[in-house]
């Protein structure tokens, strides 16, 4: 590591106290990269094991790695706290701006302690941190609140703004994070977290500093590797093409995109909303994260009609994906995109969780189908699937927690079906609301067994697609998805886009991590991912967490897969060989 890079200096904020100080930890950097290594580390060290979520000794880690700001699409800031959603390993990613913004603030890492007595927000920049008066802000929208700071704030251009919506405000448990408008730290209830802190948002005022390397010749043969690897990839063009919506179709066609809480796996609208019929009919405009040459993110430029004026109308620009439009259309029976997009700017604006929120309002809706609650509960509304309006006013409801109901839903389909029934259709596993697949086998182990339950964390639902069922091999499959989320803890200590992936193998991680004065060689980081994810599920375990102890929603063996019907036992075994696997290669690593 450089003696000159700011990476090693950590910001620790202490909001009860309203103080700030700055330690240099080179050789935690040093050890662990960075990002999802680094957090994971000071994790541990800042979290004590008996508290509860919504304990001011539950901190908020920021952290990022030594290529952000110096190689394409390096442009994610991973987060890391205890989740106040399944009281596990709280862990979210989010790209924009904030990661090359802290950078270049003369930071690798920000921990946020305590709780304040009133609301605020704060500013940090390379000359410490600012404690501004949030009480006015408090009860604002995240486009209001963003509006509001743009206005106030100087770094137009260089800065980064996270806030809260009023989910966060009242602890909804998986409430986001939204940062640069269209993108979020989202799943796990960071959101939550601001919201218990009384920390309304973060302004991130990045400078113009140069990063140093250790050989700029090298550094610009590197770059221009990567960035041409990245652009004559075949697989990364649909990402600035159609996005991750292209997924909508392919899915469908293939008996594995969730309908109306998993009753079905197809969708007999789905080419209503699918990537295509956004891109002909609503695409305003892309989007890049910074430092980014594919511009994956679309935004739909969604046209309402002001009531009484012929011909006038306002125009609301809305980023969209597969998963926001899984969770907000086929998941809940919304077949017209214009339908989703509405959904997705009120769930945005409150700061929902897109993919909880969705599997909340499915659950909710056969509940009701089922008698299992009623108009007493919901308010006097009647939830059907496919009924936009009423799903708008509940999350009104459910954002403002307005009855014991919606304060239940407000904590997730896990909690709210211990309560009232229906655990046999409510879709989370270890607590966190299911992705927008049922592919097979491969990604229901990767939802039990993930260290976040994220569909991203070991991609199963990948393997799924291109495994035939006669082929499936269960000892195969799981030291595959192992061997996955492994690498990509290292991957997110860079911390790079998974987009990326097909290009970021261990060889060119090691000759990044080099040009920062990381001597790595790719052995090394195949060992430093698994001791990263061993650490991960040490935290975990000391918190009661067993895979093979989690409930399995009955629903995913009810509903047929493109494998077929899953076998119950099956799907157990797998989690205990991925179990027995990571405790017999844990051995201290972490230690």
């Amino acid at each position: 590591m450089l003696k000159n890079d700011p990476l090693k200096r950590v910001l620790y904020i202490d909001l009860s106290s309203k103080k700030f100080w700055i330690e240099e930890r080179r050789d935690l950097f040093e050890k662990y990269i960075g990002g999802t290594g680094v957090a994971s580390a000071l994790l541990e060290e800042e979290c004590p094991k008996e508290i509860d979520p919504q304990d001011p000794k539950n901190p908020i880690i920021l952290a990022v790695g030594p290529s952000t700001g110096l190689f394409p699409i390096v442009s994610k800031t991973v987060s890391m706290f205890l989740s106040p959603h399944n009281k596990l390993l709280g862990e979210s990613h989010a790209g924009g701006r904030s990661a090359v913004a802290l950078r270049l603030a003369g930071y690798g890492a920000v921990i946020i302690r305590g709780k304040s007595n009133i609301p605020v927000y704060l500013v940090i920049d390379s000359n410490g941190v600012k404690f501004r008066d949030a009480r006015a802000l408090w009860g604002l929208s995240v486009s209001e609140t963003g509006r509001f700071i743009r206005e106030r704030e100087k770094g137009s251009g260089l800065r980064s703004i996270l806030r809260i919506g009023r989910a966060g405000e009242t602890g909804v448990t998986y409430s986001c994070v939204v940062t640069e408008t269209y993108r979020h730290f989202g799943r796990l209830g960071l959101g939550a977290l601001f919201g218990y802190k009384k920390l309304k948002a973060i302004v991130i005022e990045g400078g113009k500093k140069a990063l140093p390397v250790t050989d700029r010749k090298l550094y610009k043969e590197t770059y221009d590797d990567i960035l041409t690897r990245l652009r004559e990839n075949p697989s990364l063009k649909k990402y600035y093409e159609l996005g991750t919506a292209v997924n909508i179709i392919p899915l469908n066609m293939l008996g594995a995109l969730p309908t109306r809480n998993l009753k079905e796996t197809r969708f007999e609208k789905a080419e209503n909303i699918c990537g295509e019929y956004f891109a002909e009919n609503l695409l305003g405009r892309r989007l890049a994260c910074a430092h980014c040459p594919m511009a994956c993110i679309h935004i739909a430029a969604l046209r309402t009609p002001y009531e009484d004026e012929p011909y006038f109308y306002k125009t609301t620009f809305i980023s969209y994906d597969y998963e926001p439009i899984y969770a907000t259309g086929s998941m809940i029976g919304v077949g017209s995109a214009e339908g989703v997009l509405r959904l997705l700017d009120s769930i945005d604006n409150y700061g929902f969780d897109v993919m909880s929120t969705g599997v909340v309002l499915a659950w909710t809706t056969e509940a009701f189908e089922k008698g299992l609650i009623n108009e007493e509960h919901t308010l006097g509304l009647e939830p059907k699937f496919g009924d936009v309006e009423t799903y708008l006013k509940m999350l009104f409801h459910l954002a403002n927690q307005s009855n014991e109901f919606y304060t239940a839903l407000a904590r997730g389909v896990d909690f709210t079906s211990q309560k009232y029934g229906g655990e046999d259709f409510a879709l989370a596993f270890g607590g966190n609301e299911m992705s927008g697949y049922h592919t097979g086998y491969g990604i229901h182990i990767t939802h039990l067994t993930g260290s976040r339950h994220s569909h991203l964390d070991s991609a199963g639902y990948s393997y799924d697609q291109k495994t035939k069922l006669k082929e499936l091999d269960i000892h195969k499959l799981v030291e595959k998805l192992f061997k996955e989320e492994a690498y990509r803890q290292v991957l997110s200590s860079a911390i790079c886009c998974f987009f990326g992936r097909s290009v970021f193998d261990f060889e060119t991680l090691a000759r990044m991590f080099s040009l920062s004065g990381f001597g790595y060689e790719a052995k090394d980081l195949e060992k430093l991912g698994q001791d990263i994810l061993i650490r991960k599920y040490h935290f975990k375990k000391a918190r009661n967490f067993a895979p093979s102890k989690l409930r399995i929603p009955r629903r995913i063996f009810e509903t047929i897969s493109p494998h077929g019907k899953l076998d119950e036992k099956v799907l157990k075994t797998a989690v205990k060989l991925y179990e027995e696997m990571i405790e017999k290669r844990g051995g201290g690593a972490c230690k």
